[in-house]
């Protein structure tokens, strides 16, 4: 319970994010340099593993249709969050003034595209489990339908967990002002500005943080421990390799995004340090997203394949194919 009185509780005109305005010009610009070809490259590598799910024939297999929709989130998260974090690199200090409708707006956004990740990595853990555990059934089972009705699920799961904890949090009233100290409009951020008792929203977090985090990472280790067992039992060299790197792949982002998300939102509000929290959001913003392109592309023969094709004429009338499962 807040010590302010009651009569200081109010809901602000406007939301301040300060970023880093406050760290000596020279510095902001500094990062200003080194993290916008992070943020174009990003871009770059996940509009084109998007663009040749989409456009090569040979990969409109399930895994690669779920690795387009990922890309397709990673893209649109970083044009949520990245740009107006740049932006504030090289405004003057004080911060950026925001409406409590963009901040929400912002927040829901970011909640809704992470959770939706959050479930579609889960997606594509399945998927790898029954192309590999249950291979004689994995055509009847994962269709097109399938895969369609389990990304409207991821979507719409991250979409009702935003607007639930967006609402939860925008209902309390403020006394702190709006200053907001972080690079956005982040829960934890906008959630210690809030007067009154906020346990409930707290608890609300946690479990959301279970739900979405601790639950789907302790299936998708189970599911590639089962498709380890089998990929390292059967087949031949050629095949367990293939199948052994497509596991690591996925199984590399997966901690990476899981762990992340996990020691930044599984904690409660009374032992985070918002300017330690300001600091690791340039990692999880601008580096990891960089590394699913990369990991997904340079170590994945059917994506290298592809981009040979899109880069060399080809017959007409044939139509590669990608690798097995």
């Amino acid at each position: 319970m807040s010590h302010w009185p009651v009569s200081n509780w109010t809901a602000p005109q406007e939301f301040v994010i300060l970023g880093f305005s406050g760290w000596p010009q020279g510095l902001r610009v500094l990062l200003f340099a080194l993290l916008l070809p992070l943020y174009l490259a990003t871009l770059a590598g996940n509009l084109l593993i998007l663009g040749l799910a989409v456009a090569d024939a040979a990969l409109h297999t399930p895994m690669y249709f779920f690795l387009g929709a990922l890309s397709a989130v990673e893209v649109a998260y970083t044009l949520v969050l990245t740009p107006r974090m740049l932006a504030g690199f090289l405004l003057p200090p004080g911060g950026q003034a925001v409406l409590p409708s963009t901040c929400a707006a912002q927040m829901g956004l970011f909640v809704a595209l992470g959770g939706s990740e959050c479930l579609l990595l889960a997606a594509m853990a399945l998927d790898r489990y029954l192309a590999i555990c249950r291979p004689l059934y994995y055509p009847q089972l994962m269709t097109a339908g399938l895969c369609w009705c389990l990304l409207a699920c991821c979507c719409v799961g991250g979409s009702l967990l935003a607007l639930g904890l967006t609402t939860a949090i925008f209902q309390l009233p403020f006394c702190r002002g709006g200053l907001v100290n972080h690079v956005f409009c982040d829960l934890p951020a906008v959630l210690v500005l809030a007067c009154g008792n906020r346990d409930l929203q707290e608890h609300v977090l946690l479990a959301a943080c279970l739900l979405l985090l601790v639950l789907p990472l302790a299936l998708i280790l189970l599911s590639y421990t089962r498709v380890l067992g089998v990929v390292l039992g059967v087949g031949g060299a050629s095949g367990r390799r293939k199948a052994f790197h497509t596991v690591a792949s996925h199984l590399t982002v997966a901690v990476l995004h899981y762990g992340c998300a996990t020691a930044m939102y599984a904690r409660p509000l009374s032992s985070r340090s918002l300017e330690e929290d300001k600091l690791v959001s340039l990692i999880y913003l601008n580096l990891t997203p960089l590394l699913y392109p990369a990991i997904y592309t340079l170590r994945n023969r059917d994506m290298q394949g592809a981009l040979q094709r899109l880069a060399s004429p080809r017959t007409p009338g044939t139509v590669p194919q990608a690798d097995g499962p």
